[in-house]
Order: structure tokens, then C-alpha cells, then sequence
């Protein structure tokens, strides 16, 4: 394998192969990064078994082949080249590296050490990027980090009213959004994907390219532009989220996002050791408090309209601010029932978005 290319081009297609590559031991062949080039088309891919991403660029081509390159030494070494061309060439059991006055060779891994890729079904569904991208950045961070629980660690996408619904809970808050229009899911199917793999799709989002979403028994891929993200599944039963989310609520807050936003973020700043921020909502809008024993107390008034009656609820503020955040209207609502029931935070006007948060028993 022999051929020419721009550094940063490498550069960036070396670092999105590499997202996927294993930083655990096991399998040498999950430290390194696969090389294929055929013609001028370059094709590198990196595996953890769990989750494989795909680049494809086009370089400058002499000879074709097929090298397993060591992923986090080769990207330090063509990151640290001046920019310009760069020319690759690996033969044996060797890679060579050179770049104006620099030259660089390191051993390849053994290529039948890499794992094979499981191929999936060329049925597709096409999605809007940017739809996409904005309804992952609402639902992912609602999953759990916790892998002791690995059912909760994913998010679930299920075929919901002619579109794909995404779900995620870590026990304490859920998220979920509608994407209208677009499924591959049957009425009443659902897939279970692991966030940290949505994670990495969110980062290769953007540009106006589609996405192409395929789904196979064990495992889903997104393609985008020139990358191709592969995840396994996660298999298990997703807790029924519907029961968690109540029919009514009798109260209901509506206040400007950017002004709720700014007093929590002050407030928090004495909500110290998980101290709950309290909501004290009335007739004039909401009043958000956070007392820390030997630390002090802040207080801070919202206007806003409140239809209900008179309730003061507490919440973790980190959860609530992070429910707020991902909201994009310039008017969010807060539905609650009573101060030990689930509350909903939405964007006043659309009801594609759902954020439930538990609120914190305090006394």
C-alpha cells in the first residue's frame, strides 16, 4: 500500500476512525486503525467490537492494499507533520511516514488480528442532519453513565405516529423527543442504542449531508458523508416510560428560557453538596431558592404566568438546568402536580419535546 495526501485531511480522517478504537487491552488488532486503499479511495476503520466507524477520503493512490496501522502513534506522528503532502507506504511488516525533512517507521499489526464487520441490510431511512443532531443533543444526556446498568446506558429509538421516537432515562429525569416523517421501525418495534455510539454520530453531524440509517438484528448504522458509524445493540427491555409520564397536571408555569436559565445558574452557585434549588410558584411566577447550611442562601424572583395553585417544589439543579438548556424555544413550561410527582418541562407550543425530571423530597 503506497500513497500520497494532505495532512490534515489524515489528519481528521485518522482522528474519526480512531474514536472507535479501543483503549483497553485484549485484541491487538483493536489498538490500530484498518487501511484499505483501492484507486485513490482510501478506507480506514476503527473497532471495539461494540462500535466501528468507517471514513472513506480520496488521496493520491500508487498501490493498492490492505495495513492494520497502529491508530494512536500514527495520529500523534502525522498530527505533528508540517502541513503539506504526506506519503504513507506499508510493506512487510512496517509503515513508513515522510513529510518534508521528516521520515518515520513504524511496525504494522498483524492484519488478521482486526475483527470483522458484520454487514446489515441495504434498507435505509433518510434523516435530516440537523434534525437529528438536535434531537440527540435533547435525549442523550437524560442516559445513565452507569454501566452496571446497561439497559439504561442506551437510548431507545421506537416507531411512534409515522416517525422515530427517542427515549432515554437515568431513573431520575427521562428525555424524549419526536422526529416526525421518517422510520424503519414497524408500528410498535423498538431498538435499544448504546448513547456512547450517538455520542460519536453527534460528532460527525452537520455539513447538510443526510443521514442514512440502517438497522440489522444486533446492530444499527448511521452513514454520513464519507463516515459510516456500526453499533451493536443493546439487548434487554426498556422500562415502560409511558407510566411514567402523568396525564395531567393541574399546575402549569410558563417563563422566558433565557431568564430562567440565568437566575439558575446563579442560584446554583450556593446549591453546594447536591443541595435542591426550590421553586416557589405562585400568581406572579416562580421563585427560585437554594439554602446550604454554613455556606449562605440565594434567592432570586422570575416572572412568568402561573395557572394552578400555590406549590413549592425542589428539584437536583443540574438535572433541571440541563432539562432547560436543551430546550430551543424562547418560552419553556413547567408542569407539575404536587411536589413529590413527576414534573415536565417543555417548549411552550411544541409537543414534539419531553423532559420529565422527579423532583427531591426536602423538609
Amino acid at each position: 500500500m503506497k500513497f500520497r495526501c494532505e495532512r490534515d485531511v489524515l489528519v481528521d480522517a485518522l482522528g474519526t476512525a480512531s474514536r472507535a478504537v479501543s483503549g483497553r487491552g485484549g485484541l491487538p488488532g483493536l489498538s490500530g486503525v484498518r487501511a484499505e486503499l483501492v484507486g485513490d479511495q482510501l478506507s480506514l476503520t476503527g473497532s471495539d467490537l461494540d462500535l466501528t466507524i468507517n471514513v472513506t477520503v480520496t488521496v493520491s493512490g500508487e498501490a493498492d492494499g490492505v495495513a492494520i496501522i497502529p491508530a494512536r502513534l500514527a495520529s500523534d506522528i502525522v498530527k505533528a507533520l508540517e502541513p503539506g503532502a504526506v506519503s504513507l507506504a506499508a510493506e512487510a511488516d512496517e509503515l513508513s511516514i515522510s513529510a518534508g525533512r521528516s521520515d518515520f517507521s513504524i511496525r504494522l499489526i498483524a492484519g488478521d488480528e482486526f475483527p470483522q464487520i458484520a454487514g446489515l441490510p441495504e434498507e435505509s431511512v433518510s434523516l435530516s442532519s440537523d434534525m437529528l443532531a438536535e434531537a440527540l443533543k435533547q435525549v442523550i444526556p437524560a442516559a445513565s453513565s452507569d454501566d452496571s446498568r446497561p439497559i439504561l446506558t442506551g437510548v431507545l429509538l421506537a416507531a411512534e405516529s409515522g416517525g422515530l421516537r427517542l427515549v432515554a432515562t437515568d431513573s431520575y429525569r427521562l428525555s424524549m423527543r419526536d422526529v416526525p416523517g421518517a422510520s424503519i421501525l414497524d408500528e410498535g418495534q423498538s431498538v435499544l442504542i448504546p448513547s456512547r455510539a450517538l455520542n460519536e454520530l453527534n460528532r460527525i453531524l452537520g455539513g447538510g449531508d443526510d443521514v442514512q440509517l440502517r438497522l440489522g438484528e444486533r446492530e444499527a448504522s448511521f452513514e454520513v458523508g464519507a463516515v459510516k458509524l456500526i453499533t451493536r445493540l443493546i439487548e434487554g427491555e426498556f422500562p415502560n416510560y409511558r407510566g411514567l409520564i402523568p396525564d395531567e397536571h393541574p399546575n402549569v408555569l410558563t417563563v422566558e428560557r433565557s431568564e430562567l436559565l440565568d437566575a439558575l445558574r446563579r442560584v446554583k452557585l450556593l446549591a453546594r453538596e447536591a443541595t435542591p434549588v426550590r421553586l416557589e410558584m405562585s400568581d406572579s411566577g416562580v421563585e427560585l431558592v437554594a439554602v446550604t447550611q454554613d455556606v449562605g442562601t440565594a434567592r432570586e424572583a422570575v416572572e412568568g404566568t402561573y395557572e394552578g395553585s400555590p406549590l413549592t417544589v425542589a428539584f437536583n439543579p443540574q438535572y433541571l438546568l440541563e432539562g432547560a438548556e436543551v430546550t430551543s424555544s424562547e418560552q419553556i413550561t413547567l408542569s407539575t402536580i404536587d411536589e413529590l410527582k413527576p414534573a415536565l418541562v417543555r417548549m411552550a407550543g411544541d409537543d414534539e419535546f419531553l423532559y420529565l425530571l422527579m423532583p427531591v423530597r426536602v423538609s
